[in-house]
Parts: C-alpha cells; sequence; structure tokens
C-alpha cells in the first residue's frame, strides 16, 4: 500500500533547476548523460511530489528499481487537472501555466514554475535550433493575445520571449483585446512584402484560420519575402472550423506566399517546458523532434509496455526542464516512430482512448489513497 513516508535512500537535489540547465548547456551530452540526470529528478520528485511518490510507490517503481528514463511512471496529463504537482509549495512558485480548459469546462490543468528560467532557457533554446536557425532576429507578427492579457497562457509567454529575444524592430502583435486587428496585420504584411528582407509570423492555428478567412473575403493574398517562415500551434480547439492539415498548409502558401517546407509547427503543451517542432510541412505527417534535454516513447496506455518498431502508440515525453512537477507524461495523442522522431497521427480513440482514461483512473486511485 502506498504511504507518504519519503523511501529510505532518496535524496533531494539541492538545485534541480541549476542541474537542468547545466545540461542544457551541453549539446554533447550523450544517452548516459541524460539518464543519470532523469534518474536523480525521478528521485527528487518521488521524494517532494507526494502525489507522484504515491503513485510509484503503488506500482512499485522507485529510485531502487528504476534504471532508465524509459522506466520513469508517466503521469496522465489529465492528472495535472486534478492534483497538484509540485515538487515545492505552490504559493512560493513564480508562475503557473493553466490550460485552456477546452476538455473539461472549467477544470484547467495546472503546471508550478518556482521560477522560469528553465522554461525560457529551453524555449530560447529550442526556438533557436529549430525554428529560427540561421536567423538571429527577424521582424516578427504574433497572432495571439499579449501575456498581459493572458498571465497564465504558457503559449501567451512562449510567444512574448520569441518576440523579446528574437525579434528585431517592427516586431508585434496582430491581436488585442477586441480581437483580430486585421487593418494592423494588413499593413504589417504589406510594409514585410515591400521591404523585401525575412519576416516571422507566429500564431495559434486557429489564429491562422481566422486571418485566412478575413484575407479570402477580400480576396487578399501576400507574398512574404524568401526566406521568411511561419509558426502554428495548437491545433483549433473548437475556435474556428477544423481544417485537414494538408490543406490547412496549402491555404497558408497560397495566402501568404510561404512554401509548406518554411511553415514550422510547433508541438508543446502546457503540462511541459520543453517544445518539439518539425522541419517544415511539405510532407505529411511532418515528423517532430526536439532539443537534448527531452525524449519520447510509444506506449500501449493499458499495458504501460512500449509498441513494437512500426506500431502506433501513445506519446510519453520525459521532459528534463520539467524538474518541479514530473519530467514523464502520458498525452492522449497518437504517434508513430519515424527517423530521427516521431510522427503525431492525431488524438486517442477507441481503445487507445478507453486505455488513457484508465491510466488516469489509476493515477488519482493511487496518489489519493
Amino acid at each position: 500500500m502506498p504511504t507518504d513516508k519519503v523511501p529510505k535512500g532518496l535524496y533531494v537535489i539541492h538545485d534541480p533547476a541549476a542541474d537542468v540547465l547545466a545540461f542544457m548547456a551541453r549539446p554533447d551530452a550523450d544517452e548516459a548523460a541524460f539518464d543519470a540526470l532523469a534518474l536523480r529528478l525521478f528521485a527528487h520528485q518521488v521524494a517532494n511530489n507526494t502525489p507522484y511518490r504515491r503513485f510509484c510507490q503503488e506500482r512499485g517503481r522507485l529510485p531502487r528499481t528504476v534504471r532508465s528514463w524509459r522506466d520513469i511512471p508517466p503521469v496522465p496529463i489529465q492528472a495535472f487537472k486534478d492534483v497538484t504537482l509540485s515538487c515545492v509549495p505552490t504559493e512560493q512558485c513564480e508562475r503557473v501555466f493553466m490550460t485552456s480548459g477546452t476538455t473539461r469546462g472549467d477544470i484547467r490543468g495546472r503546471h508550478y514554475h518556482p521560477a522560469l528560467q528553465v522554461y525560457d532557457d529551453s524555449m530560447r533554446r529550442g526556438f533557436q535550433q529549430f525554428f529560427m536557425r540561421e536567423y538571429t532576429r527577424l521582424p516578427m507578427l504574433v497572432l495571439f493575445p499579449t501575456e498581459t492579457m493572458m498571465p497564465n497562457s504558457s503559449l501567451a509567454h512562449y510567444l512574448a520571449l520569441a518576440v523579446t529575444t528574437f525579434g528585431s524592430e517592427g516586431s508585434g502583435y496582430g491581436i488585442d483585446e477586441q480581437g483580430l486587428q486585421l487593418a494592423r496585420v494588413m499593413a504589417w504584411l504589406q510594409k514585410a512584402q515591400l521591404a523585401g528582407q525575412p519576416v516571422a509570423v507566429l500564431g495559434a492555428s486557429y489564429s491562422w484560420v481566422h486571418l485566412i478567412d478575413a484575407l479570402q473575403a477580400r480576396g487578399l493574398k501576400f507574398t512574404l519575402p524568401a526566406g521568411s517562415r511561419l509558426l502554428d500551434t495548437g491545433g483549433f480547439k473548437g475556435q474556428s472550423r477544423d481544417i485537414p492539415m494538408q490543406t490547412f498548409y496549402a491555404l497558408l502558401q497560397d495566402t501568404l506566399g510561404v512554401p509548406a517546407q518554411q511553415c514550422i509547427n510547433m508541438y508543446g503543451m502546457t503540462e511541459l517546458s520543453t517544445q518539439w517542432y518539425d522541419a517544415g510541412n511539405a510532407e505529411l505527417p511532418s515528423i517532430k523532434r526536439g532539443p537534448h534535454w527531452i525524449r519520447w516513447r510509444l506506449i500501449d496506455p493499458v499495458s504501460g509496455l512500449e509498441v513494437p518498431p512500426g506500431q502506433e502508440g501513445i506519446v510519453v515525453h520525459c521532459d528534463l526542464a520539467n524538474y518541479n512537477a514530473v519530467t514523464t507524461i502520458l498525452t492522449e495523442d497518437v504517434g508513430v516512430a519515424a527517423e530521427e522522431g516521431f510522427q503525431l497521427l492525431g488524438r486517442a480513440q477507441g481503445s487507445q482512448a478507453k486505455g488513457c482514461s484508465i491510466a488516469v483512473d489509476q493515477f488519482l486511485q493511487a496518489s489519493r489513497a
């Protein structure tokens, strides 16, 4: 039976954030180094995160028996809505990011950050590597509310970091308290088109749909300069009409003149501190890749076992930047392994969705015992 007693032999990392920051700064870190830090953080979280410790004890998965990051018990993503997952008292945290509440109404998942330094460093390094690539700064237009408007939104904070860190003169927002400011956006796009220098436009997928619809209704198209790139993220979330991905990227290319291979999708979530990116969407489904401090695997949600190569499974993330909550998360997304990454195939349906629900129930029962 699970207890609240911390297992003997566990130690508390004096400064887990510093350890993670140091690891992020080591692009040459190998799998053994990843495993070593993942296991140290696992021990730290079992010692300090009571609901997670109870769950791990129920599963018989504790630091003395776990030998690899692949063996760390994943927490179902829905548990962030029902249980407080934090190694420090929540009142000591600098920020709490909350989910949008689209799946269970007003019940929102909460991810507590003692300090934003690790999240911010993770974002900046990943964004530079996978989105900016050869550029240091670009003029940026953001199609999403500001961080002031949505202080508990991880995406609002992510996009604010993009602008402050990588945006050059002329960067700004195309959405305010009144919604999409179409005249402002059109003026920005027209100026960018005439200037002839590469730009970046970033936004939630549903914001892109609203912009495309508005431009099409006016018979307007733009041709942004060569080297420009677009970022979309988050899906449609019932905020706009759903569009098949092939059609979506074709519309972006047709409306803004940016080829699909320069349309980058960012796959992230409130419950993580690190994001996955593709290398463009000329071919779908695209392959998601991430920086060296995050890993993925695919499992059967009922058995918890990894699926054989080539088979579909539910995506599990192990994110070392999640040092305060839990590093290892069971999503509700279906994926399949691909060269140097994984492909997202959509949300779990049928038996896979049922398996995810069972996993949530099992976690909640164990964590509250």
